[in-house]
């Protein structure tokens, strides 16, 4: 079996070598392709540089890394590079994919924003199982408590769920909170909230410019979303289903 790790953080990131390391000891063949710089916000974009009309790739070392584990600087958004890596640009179409684990939460429907999850989300549009893990700081200090967590879920996506239930087609964001492993209240299957951690508020200056400014939300707002479980010190996991066509609806033809 063959893993992808990416993330939006980059590829100077020590996240990369927590899901990494998880991969590893499930047993799987790891290949690490991560944005050349920070891509945060990117969402599910296929933006990519070019040199000589190929995809700027370089061979480049994520911090923690085993020596054995190939890993390349990629310069293009987390959303391209699962992209390609469907088509067997990293090697074999990879069995799995992991993103993160990410600097900062990813909650509430701003998911839709986040280039983390965006990654997961376009290996699941190819049909290939993907998770989105995250830590809610800015500069984690706990990357064992998230490590606890990616290996408890790899192993019911690699167990039970993967007879149960269609993971090609869904992708699971997980969020872990940043503390010590023994402080972590546990693991807790949570709904979005509305919007998440940080909201834009756009309004005209002066000068009839729209001037945007983002803010922290009412963490406490929605207890039992995954940003209030969050908050509480709970881990969360969702399950997101994306894209998805609503027949429930009809819209009425032409003529």
């Amino acid at each position: 079996m063959r893993a992808l790790v990416t993330n939006d953080d980059g590829i100077d990131s020590p996240g990369l070598a927590v899901l990494a390391g998880a991969a590893l000891d499930a047993g799987y063949e790891v290949v690490v392709a991560a944005p050349a710089r920070e891509s945060s916000g990117a969402s599910a974009s296929l933006l990519g540089a070019e040199r000589d009309g190929r995809l700027a790739v370089e061979p480049r070392r994520a911090p923690g890394l085993p020596d054995d584990v190939t890993s390349y600087a990629v310069r293009a958004a987390p959303a391209l590079i699962a992209f390609v890596a469907a088509y067997g640009g990293f090697g074999a179409r990879p069995d799995l994919v992991l993103s993160g684990a990410n600097k900062g939460a990813n909650t509430g429907n701003a998911i839709l924003h986040s280039g983390t999850v965006g990654a997961a989300l376009s290996a699941m549009t190819h049909g290939i199982r993907s998770l989105a893990v995250s830590v809610d700081a800015a500069e984690p200090q706990h990357w064992d408590t998230a490590r606890l967590v990616t290996d408890h879920v790899l192993a019911w996506m690699d167990g039970d769920a993967s007879r149960d239930v269609p993971l090609d087609r869904r992708t699971l964001n997980v969020n872990v909170p940043d503390v010590p492993p023994d402080r972590l209240r546990g693991l807790r299957q949570a709904p979005l909230a509305t919007f998440g951690l940080v909201q834009a508020n756009i309004h005209e200056d002066g000068d009839r410019h729209l001037v945007l400014q983002y803010s922290g939300t009412e963490r406490h707002s929605e207890p039992d979303s995954d940003t209030g479980l969050l908050t509480r010190g709970w881990a969360t996991a969702t399950l997101l289903v994306a894209p998805y066509a609503d027949a429930t609806v009809e819209v009425p033809g032409l003529g």
